[in-house]
């Protein structure tokens, strides 16, 4: 690949990935503040605009240290069909969820929450970004799809919070989801949680069975590290 055609290719992946920010700031935004009736709700800005920060840093950091990655979840891979129907369920279960919070915080106030729980819920939501950075930074192969990147001679990753627990992406996104509902000051948000984590469970367990079928030095790794979520747990 020439110069020019780097160039070009990275240019491309940033504006697919800005783009990709905006339309989730957009849907997100409708989410919340729609079903509240009214844009003035402080704590859902201050969310939106902490998520934006934190999306937007690891994007950036990506784009320069790895955009081979970002490419990657950016574009279209082949999928299994029961990721693909995992996918469409979180998709359908997360808007949801995001939907319900505003009824319940702000709309018609079904359940009160101390301010202190919504500054634990905002160092909850940081955690979870900052386990994303490390799991990014760590696995080049961090596709959003499950599949075995031949393409790109995916190898097994047994280093930084791998070497802890198997799945640190998905105990990120269970804080996310912890985090974010503590954040906005909804009960029925916190909720949800135990139904996200069994679609994380169920998700890593499928994901482990292609991966020791097709993906050599897994079950090595499996034998090595032997929690998926958290240590001497699960």
């Amino acid at each position: 690949m020439t110069s020019r055609e780097k160039t070009r290719r990275n240019m491309n992946i940033k504006a697919k990935a800005f783009l990709w920010q905006a339309i989730t700031f957009l849907v997100m935004a409708l989410a919340l503040f729609v079903p509240a009736g009214t844009a003035a709700w402080f704590a859902a800005w201050l969310y939106l605009i902490l998520f934006s920060i934190y999306s937007m840093t690891i994007t950036l950091w990506l784009l320069r240290h790895d955009p081979g990655l970002l490419e990657e979840r950016m574009g279209s891979r082949p999928q299994k069909a029961w990721d693909k129907m995992f996918i469409a369920v979180l998709f359908v279960v997360f808007l949801v969820w995001l939907g319900l919070m505003p009824l319940d915080a702000v709309r018609f106030h079904w359940s009160r929450m101390a301010a202190w729980l919504q500054v634990v819920g905002a160092i909850v939501l940081s955690s979870s970004y900052y386990i994303f950075y490390l799991t990014f930074r760590e696995n080049p192969y961090l596709s959003g799809v499950v599949r075995i990147q031949k393409d790109r001679g995916q190898t097994v990753v047994s280093t930084g919070p791998y070497s802890h627990v198997r799945h640190p992406m998905y105990v990120g996104a269970f804080l996310y989801f912890l985090g974010t509902a503590l954040f906005l000051g909804s009960w029925y948000g916190v909720l949800f949680g135990p139904l996200f984590a069994g679609m994380l469970a169920a998700r890593a367990v499928l994901e482990e069975r292609l991966l020791r079928e097709q993906l050599k030095g897994y079950d090595a790794y499996m034998a090595r590290v032997k929690y998926r979520f958290i240590p001497h747990v699960w």
